[in-house]
């Protein structure tokens, strides 16, 4: 069972020799990273495992470790419904356990956050006892998708989630049994839907909270020709959830498609100080919102791979944080990751 994907914006593959023709140093190579968020899949033909991931790790940042966030790869193809996601957490354990035997030094997977229904009620701890059991001490969170845009009612690029589903009751109860298990909540939601996020996270403030990819602000569709009116709402939906202190936000995947990026409609792949300039206003806002302590740095690979490569993605985000203290930038490129996924 692979990604569950519908509508017309589905992720285009990387092309290795366009990105071949990205050429930068490695800005900083020493400083510390664990890259927050990326995924190993078999989509479309194309394989993001073992092998590719090394190969970019291996660019010349000093990515220390990684957090692996589910995509749907590797699922079970028998067995009771609820339980099948959990092959997806055994064989990325299974990467994570080839790439120390082959002697890896990032620890590669060394938190994972794996996909459980949170509306299963009482089976759902017998869900998570599977993912704990297989994940080897490597679990730390859930994410169940919430993504909902009535522009899009057959979806973006995920089929969509029933319409609120934030606010349901057997959610929450998912959400509270979370807390129990001491299990985060990663928060895969649109842009307009951070109200609805925020109101989830006032009523459970000792839910640990991240949220994917900026809010994912959506740049297609009716947004195309509201890129203003687009900044402004996220803008204000931003600061009423950052007054919530269980909610933090990972800075990256503003290369998906769905918000607008064309990078790779270019001859040549962008660089690091392009895509610096472009994400300024997010990341200024969020880091103004939030906090150098509530925010991390995530590459979102292999999605945002079609357009650009690893080491302009880190160069970028080193540009970005340039005028950042000593202190912060330690918190955004490695300590805050650490500290929320227990690394």
């Amino acid at each position: 069972m692979g990604l569950d994907l519908a509508g017309h914006y589905r992720y285009p593959p990387p092309d290795p020799a366009w990105l071949a023709l990205a050429r930068e140093e490695v800005i900083d190579p020493g400083l510390p990273i664990i890259d927050a968020h990326h995924h190993l899949w078999e989509e479309g033909g194309h394989a993001y495992l073992l092998d590719e991931l090394a190969e970019d790790l291996a660019c010349g940042h000093n990515v220390v470790a990684t957090v692996l966030v589910q995509a749907g790869y590797a699922y079970r193809s028998s067995g009771p419904a609820e339980f099948r996601s959990a092959g997806e957490t055994e064989a990325v354990t299974s990467v994570a356990r080839e790439a120390e035997r082959r002697g890896i030094e990032a620890r590669l997977c060394a938190a994972i956050v794996s996909f459980a229904d949170l509306t299963l009620g009482d089976r759902l701890e017998d869900v998570l006892d599977e993912h704990r059991r297989v994940a080897d001490g490597r679990l730390r969170g859930i994410r169940h998708s919430v993504s909902y845009d009535s522009n899009f009612p057959d979806g973006i690029v995920l089929k969509p989630a029933q319409r609120y589903l934030l606010a349901e009751p057997a959610y929450r109860d998912g959400l509270k049994r979370l807390i129990a298990n001491d299990l985060s909540y990663e928060a895969m939601l649109y842009h307009q839907q951070l109200p609805e996020l925020a109101d989830m996270a006032r009523a459970l403030p000792d839910l640990r909270i991240m949220l994917d990819h900026y809010g994912t602000p959506i740049g297609v569709g009716p947004y195309k020709t509201r890129e203003k009116e687009r900044f402004s709402d996220w803008r204000r939906d931003m600061t009423e959830l950052a007054r919530c202190p269980n909610v933090h936000v990972k800075l990256g995947g503003l290369g998906m498609i769905i918000t607008g990026a064309k990078w790779h409609e270019r001859p040549a792949p962008p660089s690091s100080r392009e895509l610096a300039d472009s994400w300024k206003p997010w990341f200024e806002t969020a880091i103004e919102l939030f906090g150098a302590e509530r925010c991390v740095f995530e590459s979102n690979f292999p999605v945002d791979k079609a357009m650009y490569d690893y080491v302009t993605l880190w160069n970028a985000f080193k540009r970005l944080a340039s005028g950042a203290s000593e202190s912060e930038r330690a918190a955004l490129f490695h300590d805050n990751a650490a500290r929320f996924y227990r690394i």
